[in-house]
């Protein structure tokens, strides 16, 4: 007998995407598009039996760095264990498109500075089989993933591709140069790419310390190749600042946008130098989408944590000369010494010899340094920190760590919350998450691989602030599904998703919601060369449906691939948008 539906997803509490209360449903799925919402007579080929659960829109993650292993990889984890269905690369300036052979290693030191991801992974991984932005899309387009996948041209690739050795030192551009770049953008977002972005943050170097070639580009730079998505008619700007001057650096953003008419957004965390200065961004975004400018900041719900441990990046021991000495071993071996007496005796008589001052200074900040535990706490209090339960306990925080790090065969984590955390709180995250110019963003997944793992932000966003915060307000779980996916899809011009509702795209998420449970950290060896990566798994995620197929059972993959490169901005479907 011929099935009605190739999916009907039955009896589960539908959070649609609108923000509006969730419901009881049935949802059908024809073709790859929601077909029916209700109550569904017609039966499925497949059926899955959603009494007690949640179900949503698939999740859409709009800052993410698989540049690089979208073109090795088919399955774009860690996100797509966390409920995205639709990832967007390209952030912060950094990319591998446009680019010439002869600065192939260049851009691969400029992202693994940045985004920390190792040089012999990407020179392993990357088959460089394009130049041109375009032929970058066309190496993707034939490709199967888990998960939709859209591109932005990054700046930094743009730079070098039409300056040279000039635009890597920063070199103000040409006249010749911003029209040579206005065009390049223009053909790029015709070719399919979802926008362009820029960083001007000194937090972003090349990995032997050179700053972004973008850091310093001038204002007509920036809006000559805005004028370019402006001449094509599509197209979004991403922004990373350190608003060095925030009034000054949000009216340039500001002018940028009127000119271009483009929409912008552009990183917003509260950091601990200047804790009070997101909520004047937030007044001038205010400010600019009264009068009718589509700006928006991209926020996050937890803090931009860094993790230290012996398998990561760095750890508190890693620039003392007795663990210099043993940094090359295999872990279990350096477990061995560690744990070994007099060996560790001989480490915490030593001092921190780093010359960075990242390094001399986070990696032993204990006074805002944490333990990460099996269930990760993501607003930890201020009796929880190394330095408070070193005191507590009668030991030196030094010893703490090493103690700590020493545990699961020398697998423990240190977490320091290097941003969003400088009042010892989550409640500026609530604030911003809270404002109606923010969406979630910044969870950087793909990247950053040795030090954060942020790709799983979707599922701290509902567990931690629909369900679990003890220590504030709490926000609505359906206005949180609402902005982790049709706000984020909407923000890049992907108006087919992020509802549940006939005509839209099937991607979808069926979650045992009581049981949703974020895992710690881990670390897996699976990148090209052998590289290590950090991930971090949940349980709860029954079901998630891409394009109408079941990409992952129980966070397991099912073998079904049937995502694939977004060209280019999306229309929502005729019939909803005529209502």
């Amino acid at each position: 007998m011929e099935r009605a539906y190739d999916l009907v997803i039955r009896g589960g509490m539908l959070a649609d995407g609108s923000g509006r209360p969730a419901f009881a449903a049935d949802v059908a799925v024809k073709d790859g598009l929601i077909a029916a919402v209700g109550q569904v007579a017609g039966a499925g080929a497949e059926e899955i039996d959603a009494r007690g659960k949640l179900v949503t829109p698939g999740f859409v993650d709009i800052h993410t760095h698989y540049d690089g292993q979208a073109t090795w990889d088919q399955r774009m984890q860690p996100s797509s264990w966390h409920g995205v269905t639709t990832v967007v690369m390209g952030n912060c300036g950094v990319g591998f498109a446009p680019c010439r052979p002869a600065d192939h290693d260049r851009l691969v030191r400029l992202m693994e500075g940045v985004e920390d991801i190792p040089f012999p992974v990407l020179t392993e991984g990357l088959p460089w089989n394009w130049e041109s932005f375009p032929d970058y899309l066309d190496s993707l387009e034939g490709r199967q993933f888990d998960v939709d996948i859209g591109a932005q041209l990054p700046h930094a690739a743009l730079r070098v591709f039409v300056m040279g050795e000039r635009g890597a030192n920063r070199e103000d551009a040409t006249p010749a140069d911003i029209a040579a770049m206005a065009v390049i953008a223009k053909g790029a977002v015709e070719a399919g790419a979802l926008g362009f972005s820029t960083s001007r943050t000194l937090n972003h170097r090349t990995s032997d310390g050179q700053p972004t070639p973008t850091l310093t580009a001038s204002e007509d730079e920036l809006t000559g190749i805005a004028m370019g998505l402006a001449a094509a008619g599509k197209g979004a700007l991403q922004f990373v600042s350190d608003f060095g001057d925030p009034e000054a650096e949000f009216a340039m953003l500001r002018r940028i946008v009127e000119a271009s008419g483009r929409p912008l957004s552009f990183s917003l965390v509260q950091s601990p130098t200047q804790p009070a200065q997101w909520r004047l961004l937030l007044d001038r975004l205010e400010e600019a989408s009264e009068a009718g400018l589509p700006m928006r900041a991209q926020v996050c719900g937890r803090p931009v944590g860094v993790l230290f441990g012996l398998e990561l990046t760095l750890n508190p021991f890693t620039h003392y000369p007795s663990y210099k000495a043993i940094a090359a071993l295999p872990l279990a071996d350096r477990v061995a010494k560690l744990a070994d007496p007099t060996f560790r005796a001989q480490l915490l008589s030593e001092g921190n010899e780093a010359s960075a001052a990242f390094a001399a200074n986070m990696t032993q900040n204990w006074k805002v340094m944490f333990l990460m535990g099996e269930t990760p706490d993501y607003e930890q209090t201020p009796d929880r920190t190394v330095l408070a339960l070193a005191n507590a306990r009668g030991v030196r925080p030094e010893e703490l760590a090493l103690d700590h790090m020493l545990t699961n065969g020398g697998r423990g984590m240190l977490y320091l919350p290097f941003l969003n955390y400088a009042g010892g709180s989550l409640d500026p995250s609530f604030e911003m998450l809270n404002h109606p110019d923010t969406v979630p963003g910044l969870s950087d997944g793909g990247a950053h691989v040795g030090m954060i793992c942020d790709g799983s932000f979707p599922t701290s966003n509902l567990t931690l602030w629909t369900r679990d915060r003890t220590r504030g307000p709490k926000l609505a779980l359906e206005a949180m599904v609402r902005m982790q996916s049709h706000d984020t899809a909407a923000a890049l011009g992907l108006h087919d998703r992020g509802l549940v509702a006939p005509g839209y795209r099937a991607d979808l998420n069926v979650i045992d919601y009581e049981g949703l449970t974020l895992g710690a950290p881990s670390v897996a060896y699976d990148l090209p060369a052998g590289g290590r990566r950090l991930v971090q798994r949940a349980d709860g995620y029954v079901a998630t449906i891409v394009a109408g197929q079941v990409t992952y059972r129980d966070g397991q993959p099912t073998g079904a691939l049937p995502g694939r490169l977004l060209r280019g901005a999306r229309a929502a479907p005729a019939a909803i948008a005529a209502e």
